[in-house]
């Protein structure tokens, strides 16, 4: 059974309401349902707030390396991130849905952008051998090409923006961290 909770915050932020400012302060209500048991808790101000601030980090991070690849290379971060994991795999090729799985796109978002890199001449799409519903895509010289030119912008940008900012030891506790996130087992 679910009882609903209410967490209500207090701001000091105030509206501008037609160019004035608004008295008093603002409260941010958040509804949500929580077991009775007990079993699952709410995070606590400084885990959301970490959260949140990670979320910023994460969205900022990524339009940045997004606007320099697409400024110097004209290629979107999801399209790299398609080339690069093609560029890995056995024979430059891949399933569908593995790639879907690789870049975290739905299976029609990744079919999508395979249809413009396949326009571009960047990808092929071939049935899967031994499978006639089987679908992989398959990266083309041109399109390992492109990813090398486009390595040097994205590469230097992950240095500048991201790497930078750390020394080696929050760096390495960094990457621990994102291990321990991105496991399937906590």
């Amino acid at each position: 059974m679910l009882r609903r909770a209410v967490h209500l915050q207090a701001t000091g932020w105030s509206p501008r309401i037609r160019g004035q400012r608004a008295a008093g302060c603002v409260l941010s209500v958040t509804l949500v349902s929580v077991p009775e048991t007990g079993s699952a808790r709410l995070p606590t101000r400084t885990e959301l707030g970490v959260w949140r601030s990670f979320l910023r980090a994460h969205a900022r991070l990524t339009r940045i390396l997004e606007t320099e690849l697409i400024a110097e290379q004209r290629l979107s971060l999801a399209a790299y991130d398609v080339l690069v994991q093609l560029a890995e795999a056995p024979q430059y090729r891949l399933r569908m849905t593995e790639l879907a799985e690789a870049v975290l796109l739905s299976r029609s978002g990744v079919t999508r952008l395979v249809d413009r890199l396949e326009r571009a001449g960047l990808v092929l799409r071939e049935r899967a051998d031994g499978d006639g519903r089987g679908v992989v895509a398959v990266l083309t010289s041109q399109g390992l090409d492109r990813l090398r030119a486009a390595s040097g912008t994205h590469l230097t940008g992950v240095a500048r923006h991201f790497a930078e900012t750390f020394d080696h030891a929050e760096l390495e506790a960094f990457g621990r961290t994102c291990d321990r996130l991105g496991a399937d087992e906590p």
